[in-house]
């Protein structure tokens, strides 16, 4: 056996290794994504960019555009990017917002590649002897090639985008030719987005969805996929005959792996252990998935009647938070936190009374009224610590909701406390979502009365009836077939499918066209409404500015 037949037995063998700690790495890394998908709720964090981006009206294509080319440059990948635009734009709007994206991620890293970065990308490019080919293949075809690679999945679109920036192409030539031939794989992924979506709102429990609609969209998906795929077969075959010499490639892989070794192979085993400790990382993260969801959404709670049987002795006497609201809180909710500064003591001694208060003594209902009369309470006293501000959000995060400090019937309690362990895993009501007050302008609007116990049924629906007039909170569309939702439907979404079987029966119970069309068995599609944490303040133009808007009738 000559020294030739040995070179090529130890490349092969070291490639051979080099591939299974290749497969290796990558099987962690594709795990380790995997679990952290469970772990995070990405529902939550999507509906939050899709309701900011869908709250810039005209522009959320624009901005849709740009955010795809910033991060498609910087290697996210575009095809992600892709399924969301279908998603949130349906298909057409969403291909035109991601072919706009990919111009200008092409254009950027072109130019990035030729002028700025030149010599990493040629080092990238040497490495790689499918780019060796096709950049000969340029030197003899010109812009036929940057056609065919953009029509072939063989060739990661980012990458392409750098390295024709080392290549004899010119930036007209490469920049006309992808801007044509990206059309069928961006078509294919943006389709996917959209169907998918549609699938999501089958899945999701909402009403009426229409399964014929959903079939033939799932159709046209397949159909997609199939002639994205006789294209790609084809650019494939064409570029195959612009490869190099199949006896001279194998004898330059042998050379690479001879000249690399151990020190390559030392390499892969560095980025094996990456991956593992990643992958080790994300199982710590799954396993602690409930509290890390915590993070980004309330806590889900069972909802029950802990107070159901208990017609309670005590009283307490709420005269002096209604005093307080009545003069401070005009017809929209907008609280006058100037003028209130100056009924401080008022409010300090409401405050102090509801840590001295009898709460074991009171009925269900006095219960549930004081709560939520405490909760507003001491939220409206946080505010008032940190005047001026522009948002509740000015505030740091642990002075905010989560600060143990507010005292009830002498124990001491957060306000995430009083609202998730004593109201909400303890009175089953989701109305009360809609008399909490977070001092924003995108929650309830504040009554300029408190919650009694001898009334809060029909305050409550009061509050919910008014709440949903708002919007802010609530739009029905009978022609389109859309129903737009405050967040605190998303947010809180377990609390009304316990008691009402879904988000939509729920918000049905305010809108009488809603509820027909659901009784009927129409289509329906979620949108979400964004949330505006600015201040509830009657001094905040934004504030002003909303309280015009004229509520939708009931």
């Amino acid at each position: 056996m000559g020294p030739e037949s040995l070179d090529r037995g130890q490349a092969k063998m070291s490639g051979r290794w080099d591939g299974y700690l290749k497969w290796g790495q990558f099987g962690a890394l594709g795990v380790s994504l995997v679990l952290l998908v469970l772990a995070f709720p990405l529902d939550d964090l999507m509906v939050v960019v899709r309701t900011w981006i869908e709250g810039l009206g005209i522009w959320a294509p624009v901005a849709f555009a740009i955010v795809y080319g910033v991060a498609a440059t910087l290697f996210i990948p575009g095809s992600a990017l892709s399924l969301g635009a279908g998603a949130m734009f349906g298909v057409w709007l969403g291909s035109v917002a991601v072919w706009t994206g990919a111009i200008l991620t092409m254009v950027s890293s072109f130019l990035i590649a030729r002028y700025a970065a030149r010599s990493r990308i040629e080092a990238v490019a040497a490495s790689n002897p499918r780019f060796a080919a096709i950049d000969r293949a340029i030197g003899e075809q010109g812009w036929r090639i940057v056609a065919l690679t953009r029509l072939s999945p063989v060739f990661p679109f980012t990458l392409q985008n750098y390295l024709y920036g080392v290549t004899a192409i010119g930036f007209w030539p490469c920049t006309l030719a992808s801007a044509v031939c990206i059309v069928p794989g961006m078509f294919m992924y943006v389709y996917a987005g959209y169907a998918g979506g549609e699938a999501a709102v089958a899945a999701g429990a909402v009403e009426g969805t229409d399964t014929l609609r959903l079939g033939l969209q799932l159709v046209g998906l397949l159909a997609t996929v199939a002639v994205s795929v006789v294209i790609a077969r084809i650019a494939a075959k064409a570029i195959a005959k612009h490869a190099p010499d199949p006896i001279h490639e194998k004898a330059s892989t042998a050379v690479a792996a001879r000249a690399g070794g151990p020190r390559a192979t030392t390499s892969r085993l560095v980025k094996l252990a990456i991956a593992a400790s990643f992958l080790l990382g994300s199982l710590a993260i799954y396993s602690e998935r409930e509290s890390v969801r915590e993070w980004f959404r309330p806590p889900e709670v069972v909802l029950t009647e802990r107070y159901a049987d208990d017609p309670g002795t005590g009283k307490f006497d709420h005269s002096l938070l209604d005093v307080i609201v009545d003069r401070h809180v005009n017809a929209d909710g907008l609280v006058d936190y100037r003028s209130l500064a100056g009924d401080a003591a008022r409010l300090g001694e409401y405050i102090l009374s509801l840590g001295t208060a009898d709460f074991r003594g009171l009925s269900r209902d006095q219960k549930l009224a004081f709560l939520i009369n405490a909760y507003n309470a001491f939220t409206i006293t946080l505010i008032l610590e940190h005047y001026p501000l522009q948002s509740i959000y000015d505030i740091p995060a642990g002075r905010r909701w989560t600060q143990e400090r507010w005292t009830i019937d002498g124990e001491v309690y957060s306000l995430d406390q009083i609202e998730h362990d004593l109201i909400r895993s303890r009175f089953r009501d989701e109305r009360v979502h809609f008399a909490l007050v977070c001092a924003a302008v995108g929650c309830p609007k504040l009554r300029r009365e408190a919650y009694r116990g001898d009334a809060i049924e029909q305050q409550l629906q009061r509050q919910a009836e008014e709440t949903h007039a708002d919007r802010r909170w609530f739009r029905y569309d009978e022609n389109e077939g859309q129903v737009w939702l405050t967040l605190v439907y998303s947010w809180y979404r377990s609390d009304f499918v316990q008691i009402h079987g879904s988000v939509l029966a729920a918000a049905g119970l305010y809108s009488r066209a809603l509820r027909t069309a659901l009784e009927e068995g129409r289509t329906m599609r979620i949108r979400w409404l964004p949330y505006d944490w600015a201040l509830n303040d009657q001094d905040t133009a934004t504030a002003h500015a909303l309280a015009l808007v004229r509520p939708e009738p009931i």
